[in-house]
């Protein structure tokens, strides 16, 4: 038989679970617009400064994306196609640029 605290605790558990926000909403790509370059630091064993923009979808939805490669002419306003694609460096950052494509060259 259970008891009440083993029932406390099996809502505790459920409680906890969270739903991740899908940004992409299953499309492979999605076009989007650089809100703000700049830079940021590796976790712990790296040491660089690692190229970020902020960026916004058409649907009104904001996240941060890497910038890969080297050297890049991104700016405020620049039009970006993203794809998903976490970066072990960067704790947060699950998208990256294509690069090619739309300003991103």
């Amino acid at each position: 038989m259970v008891t009440l605290k083993q029932l406390m605790t099996c809502r505790e558990k459920n409680k906890k679970t969270k739903k991740q926000k899908k940004i992409l909403q299953g499309f492979p790509q999605k076009k989007a617009i650089c809100l703000k370059v700049y830079t940021m630091n590796p976790k712990k064993p790296n040491s660089a400064e690692r190229k970020v923009a902020k960026i916004k979808f058409s649907d009104g939805k904001t996240t941060i994306a890497y910038i890969p490669g080297e050297g890049h002419s991104l700016q405020q306003h620049s039009i970006v196609l993203v794809e998903g694609g976490r970066i072990k460096d960067l704790p947060g950052i699950k998208y990256k640029f294509i690069r090619g494509i739309l300003d991103f060259v």
